[in-house]
């Protein structure tokens, strides 16, 4: 009984003094993010300078400078080659925190060009490091007052810089300022070039409100000068975005003028699918003006007819296509039967069986709607007999015929 007592005591006293030692110990904090190696501050045997003084290098310091970095440049990319990221990098970051003795334009050229390395690789931390570097030269260069061509110098790379590292609001940001400089150079080719890299990357972000100023302004250039390969890609491009942002009277405007050119230049082959696109939007016009759809069916026709004349069976057919649909959401059955045998020979020359197949199946649709059931019957036939052809769909028609064959029409 003793014993016992013994061990239950000691054990207690061990239980005790563990919990107590526990208690004692302090959890440890988590670790700090890493510091952004760019900004690291230790002394480097190739600094010509303290970083502190602010006088730029002279001449001979550059001199010795510049192929020193190079070279860092060059082993860095040894090491990438050679499979090692990790050292590559140390490398790079070496070079990119001495390039800053050459000034920020200097520095943000190496930051755009080790960034874009970067973003190959898929480092991500390393992305963000140049990043918060870019960022802050670019609120050093928004404090200080320099003259326009060294601004804008800056800023255009600043801007190249961060589409490397694929951050397009930043990129707009620095264009933006660029943007400021150009209008007052009056230089119609940087301002050109200026808008159509805004005009991009607002696209590239889907920014569709502020890319269509840009492509306006740009097709108002082109237009004043006289550009027409220019226009007709700013009108494509106008028309995209009114497409996307569901504007059919913008993207009409901009359609028209370009099927007006396309006529004034001879050049047929745009116009079936420019037509196809000019219907449709009547067609959502015409929801709240029933009026437009005379326009809808009338553009749907020369959409297919001049495809036709132009041997484009396929196009011919997807604008048949559209028009029987048309056709039939405004009860004209007639017009559709008459588009659809249209559409058999359409696909007949386009070579698409398959095509073919659905053309009878829509006729033999429109019959049973006229409750012409003989007719639906020949116009399911054909379509069976190109079911077994493809293999397709042969349950579905030879259905349908003996549906109407039941009901002894």
């Amino acid at each position: 009984m003793l014993k016992r007592l013994i061990v239950i005591v000691t054990a207690t006293i061990l239980f005790s003094s563990s919990l107590t030692l526990a208690q004692s110990k302090k959890p440890k904090p988590p670790d700090k993010f890493p510091p952004n190696p760019l900004e690291i501050t230790t002394p480097d045997p190739l600094s010509p300078r303290s970083p502190k003084e602010k006088e730029p290098l002279t001449l001979q310091e550059r001199q010795k400078l510049e192929p020193a970095l190079d070279a860092l440049n060059q082993e860095a990319a040894a090491k990438l080659q050679a499979g090692d990221k990790v050292a590559a990098f140390e490398i790079w970051n070496r070079e990119l925190r001495l390039r800053r003795f050459l000034g920020s334009l200097a520095e943000v050229q190496a930051l755009s060009r080790v960034g874009a390395i970067a973003w190959k690789q898929n480092d991500g931390e390393q992305v963000q490091y140049i990043t918060q570097r870019l960022q802050t030269i670019q609120k050093q260069g928004q404090s200080q007052k320099k003259s326009a061509q060294i601004d804008l110098e800056l800023w255009r790379s600043l801007g190249q810089a961060y589409q490397n590292v694929r951050s397009p609001k930043l990129a707009i940001e620095a264009y933006g300022q660029v943007l400021l400089v150009v209008r007052q150079q009056n230089d119609p080719i940087v301002l050109v070039e200026t808008l159509k890299t805004m005009g991009e990357l607002h696209l590239s972000w889907f920014d569709y409100s502020k890319a269509t100023p840009i492509y306006e302004e740009l097709l108002s250039l082109a237009t004043s000068l006289g550009e027409r390969v220019n226009e007709v890609t700013y009108l494509q491009r106008l028309a995209d975005i009114y497409e996307q942002t569901n504007q059919p009277q913008q993207s009409l405007n901009v359609l028209n003028k370009l099927a007006a050119i396309y006529v004034s230049e001879n050049n047929f082959t745009e116009i079936p699918e420019l037509k196809l696109a000019i219907a449709s939007d009547y067609e959502s016009l015409a929801k709240k003006d029933p009026n437009l759809l005379l326009e809808a069916f009338k553009n749907y026709q020369e959409a297919y007819t001049t495809a036709w004349e132009l041997k484009e069976y396929v196009r011919a057919g997807d604008a048949l296509q559209k028009l029987i649909a048309l056709y039939r959401s405004q009860g004209q059955t007639d017009e559709a039967l008459q588009a659809s045998q249209i559409l058999v020979d359409a696909q007949a020359q386009a070579a698409n069986f398959y095509g073919m197949m659905k053309a009878y199946d829509q006729i033999g649709q429109l019959y049973v709607e006229r409750k012409q059931y003989p007719q639906a019957v020949t116009a399911f036939q054909k379509g069976l007999e190109l079911a077994q052809q493809l293999k397709l769909e042969e349950a579905y028609f030879t259905g349908q015929i003996q549906k109407l064959s039941k009901a002894n029409f």
